[in-house]
C-alpha cells in the first residue's frame, strides 16, 4: 500500500508540474512498481491520472487559464475514440502494446528535449502564425475551420492513445498546443488537465462498464495521485520550465528503458 502511494505521489507531482506525462509513467509505475500487466495497469492510470487532473482543472479554471470551449470539443472527439484505442488494447498481443508505449515514450523525450533546448521561443511565439490564434481582447481561440480541425485531431490522437495504453494524453496535448497555437505555457498546461480529466473519465466509465475492477492497492496509488498533483501545482510557478522538462524527458527515457528490458531483455 504504501509503495503505491508513493508511486501515485510521484506521477501525480509529475502532472502537477508539466501537465502533462503524469499517464505515460503511471503505466509504468504500475508495471514495475507493482508488477501488474499492461492491461491490469491501463485503469488504475486512467483514473488516477484522470481525477489528478480534475483537480488541477479545477484551479486553472479559478484562475480564468482552461480555454473550456477547445477542452470541450477536444474531449468529445477523444471520447469517440477512446473505444477504438480500447479496442485495440484488447485484440493486440501485449508485446506489440509495450513496443508501442516505449516508442511512444521515446517520441515525447526526445520532442520535450528540443523544446526545451528551443532559444528564444517565447520571442518568436510574439510574431508566428499559428492554426489556432488567441483573440488578445477576449482572451479566447479565433474560431476558425483551420483551428477547429486542427484541435479535433489533436484530441482524436489523444483519445485513441488513451483507450489503448491508458495514458491522459497530455503528453500529446501540450506540445500539439505549443506548436499549434500561441496559448502560454500555463494556459496550455491548464486546458490540457481539464482534456485529460474528460477523456479519462469517459474511459474509465467504459472499462469499469466492461467488468474492470480496482484492487485496494490501486486505491492506495490513486490516493498518493491527487496528493502529488496538488503538491506539483503548487510547486510549479516557482520552477523554471525548461528545467522540469529536461528532468521529465530524461526519466521518460530511463522508464521506456526500463519497461523494454523487462519484457524483451
Amino acid at each position: 500500500m504504501l509503495l503505491g502511494f508513493t508511486l501515485g505521489a510521484a506521477v501525480g507531482a509529475v502532472l502537477g508540474l508539466t501537465g502533462a506525462g503524469g499517464g505515460v509513467l503511471a503505466v509504468p509505475a504500475l508495471v514495475l512498481g507493482l508488477g501488474l500487466s499492461l492491461p491490469e495497469a491501463a485503469p488504475i492510470a486512467l483514473v488516477a491520472v484522470g481525477g489528478a487532473a480534475a483537480m488541477g482543472c479545477i484551479a486553472g479554471l479559478r484562475r480564468g487559464l482552461v480555454r473550456y470551449r477547445a477542452a470541450a470539443l477536444m474531449a468529445a472527439v477523444g471520447a469517440l475514440c477512446a473505444p477504438l484505442g480500447m479496442w485495440l488494447a484488447h485484440h493486440l498481443p501485449v508485446r506489440v502494446l509495450i513496443v508501442a508505449f516505449c516508442a511512444v515514450m521515446v517520441v515525447i523525450a526526445v520532442r520535450m528535449l528540443r523544446q526545451a533546448g528551443a532559444a528564444g521561443r517565447a520571442a518568436d511565439d510574439a510574431h508566428a502564425e499559428h492554426n489556432c490564434m488567441i483573440n488578445r481582447l477576449t482572451g479566447r481561440f479565433r474560431w476558425n475551420l483551420r483551428c477547429s480541425a486542427t484541435l479535433a485531431g489533436i484530441g482524436a490522437t489523444a483519445g485513441l492513445f488513451t483507450g489503448m495504453l491508458g495514458v491522459g494524453g497530455g503528453f500529446l496535448i501540450v506540445p500539439a498546443f505549443r506548436q499549434f497555437s500561441d496559448l502560454t505555457m500555463q494556459a496550455s498546461a491548464a486546458t490540457s488537465l481539464a482534456v485529460i480529466a474528460l477523456v479519462s473519465s469517459a474511459t474509465v466509465a467504459g472499462s469499469l462498464a466492461a467488468g474492470a475492477s480496482l484492487a485496494p492497492s490501486a486505491w492506495a496509488f490513486i490516493a498518493g495521485t491527487a496528493g502529488g498533483m496538488f503538491a506539483g501545482r503548487l510547486t510549479a510557478a516557482r520552477l523554471p520550465w525548461q528545467w522540469l522538462q529536461r528532468i521529465f524527458a530524461w526519466t521518460v527515457l530511463a522508464v521506456a528503458a526500463a519497461l523494454f528490458a523487462r519484457h524483451f531483455v
